[in-house]
């Protein structure tokens, strides 16, 4: 037996070789490791509803995968978590049923970076039956091949458009260099976007009648960081897990960027210049480090009178959480 559930109440049973737990409940590497005592059990409370990743560690501290445990999850980063329902974790009906039978086109750039060195690429994605010369909303998506590929930010439109629930958008998915870099408060990177990004696809692609950025974690932190800052380019913002933890040049003891310890910059920014140019959509996992600071900006602008919506789910920072969010904040941004 791998995990057993009884209410709230997660009991996992440890495989040979395991000397303690990590996951959401740890927030992975960034508090410590639950030990295992003695091969015993190791029980703990956790969300009903919740969908949660864990793995073991070996005595040396590298992580395993639950031999027992054949449920694995959306993680493009690491081969090794497992996941568990605590009761039964729930999908948007937009999830629900058949594809959409009316598809969007995906056109894929290639091009060699001049701000940011090395080749670049971005997939736009139009919608069906998309008239260029028709004035239409367009999102410029960090995180670009995820968004496409593991999130399927396209089939949720195309899913919305064909049952009437929202009007379609150009969906551009750019894909980072290094996103630490680019996306950690780094005003160039708007720099990027204006003098290799939108002369590649406005005009070209779409005829804007407005532009938004989205992204999730370091891709919602700079998303909102220049949605905010630039009321002349953008007035919608969607942000999954924003990395709100952030100062501008902080960098931890082993010289990489600091998520964890840096203070919330942007949230004190916002506070003293309300972007009430935007629409936001922010939503955040209860298992995460950036709940509170997430919760705190949804809070700074519900106090600044700025148009947005905020959602939690019961999971952790990853793409269950991600993609289960995507259809509120597509619907929010474009429903009809």
């Amino acid at each position: 037996m791998a995990v057993s559930v009884q209410g709230q109440q997660v009991t996992f049973f440890p495989p040979e070789g395991a000397a303690a737990l990590v996951g959401d409940m740890t927030d992975w590497k960034k508090k410590p490791a639950i030990p295992i005592q003695d091969g015993e059990p190791l029980t703990l409370t956790l969300p009903r509803g919740a969908w949660v990743e864990y793995a073991w560690l070996d005595a040396a501290g590298e992580p395993f995968a639950d031999p027992d445990n054949p449920q694995r999850s959306l993680n493009p980063w690491w081969p090794y978590p497992r996941a568990v329902e605590v009761g039964k974790y729930a999908r948007h009906p937009l999830w629900q049923g058949a594809d959409a039978t009316r598809k969007g086109t995906a056109h894929r750039l290639t091009w060699e970076g001049t701000v940011f060195p090395g080749t670049r690429r971005a997939i736009v994605y139009t919608p069906h039956e998309h008239d260029r010369a028709r004035p239409t909303p367009v999102y410029y998506v960090q995180d670009g091949v995820a968004f496409y590929r593991t999130g399927k930010l396209g089939e949720v439109m195309d899913r919305a458009v064909e049952r009437e629930l929202a009007s379609g958008a150009v969906l551009v998915f750019v894909e980072p260099g290094d996103r630490s870099a680019e996306y950690y408060l780094n005003g160039r990177y708007l720099d990027f976007l204006r003098e290799e990004v939108f002369p590649r696809v406005e005009g070209e692609h779409v005829t804007v009648s407005e532009r938004g950025l989205w992204g999730a974690s370091l891709g919602g932190l700079i998303s909102l960081y220049l949605g905010s800052a630039h009321p002349d380019l953008f007035s919608r913002v969607v942000s999954h897990s924003g990395a709100f933890i952030a100062w501008p040049g902080a960098t931890d003891a082993s010289g990489t960027i600091d998520t964890t310890t840096a203070g919330e910059w942007l949230r004190e920014r916002l506070e003293t210049t309300p972007p009430r140019h935007l629409r936001v959509s922010l939503d955040t996992g209860t298992l995460e480090w950036l709940t509170g600071p997430n919760r705190r900006m949804a809070a700074a602008l519900a106090d600044a009178q700025v148009p947005h919506q905020y959602r939690e789910y019961p999971s952790g920072h990853n793409w269950v959480t991600w993609r289960e969010a995507l259809p509120e904040a597509f619907l929010y941004m474009q429903g009809t």
